[in-house]
């Protein structure tokens, strides 16, 4: 079994994989999208989103992220679809449940997020994190025209 490092001692830590996240698409009034510019390694801009806790639902995990990471508040999450594919994530082997939904509130970048910022889908950043270029992708074949 793979081991992590304790963030209070620095011990190995044995933990099953793969580890389980959820990742959210809020789109603005406009079609954009949101994106956080990550605090942490590794560096770029990305979906809210983050690991599921023991204790919740997928749908919890993700609106908790969201509020955490941007202050936002989500309604009408709607699976998109998972994400696993090896290497997606170049810390471990992680699975993503992806969901849509509508958020109120004015976006603030906080928790791991150090900036937070709508783009348009033909105008992402070059600098995105993970899979989430892929993931923003297979989400506009699936918009209406």
């Amino acid at each position: 079994m793979r081991q992590i490092p304790c963030p209070a001692c620095g011990a190995g830590v044995p933990i099953p994989f793969p580890l389980v996240a959820v990742d959210c698409i809020v789109q603005d009034s406009r079609g954009r999208v949101l994106l956080v510019r990550r605090l942490h390694p590794p560096p770029g801009w990305a979906l809210p989103g983050g690991f599921v806790e023991p204790d919740e639902t997928l749908e919890q995990a993700v609106a908790r992220e969201l509020l955490e990471e941007t202050g936002l508040s989500l309604s009408d999450a709607r699976q998109l679809h998972a994400y696993s594919g090896p290497g997606r994530d170049p810390r471990h082997p992680m699975v993503s449940v992806v969901f849509t939904g509508r958020a109120t509130g004015t976006p603030v970048a906080a928790s791991d997020a150090a900036a937070t910022a709508y783009f348009a889908l033909d105008a992402l950043p070059s600098d995105i994190a993970f899979d989430h270029r892929a993931i923003l992708a297979d989400f506009a074949r699936r918009q209406p025209c």
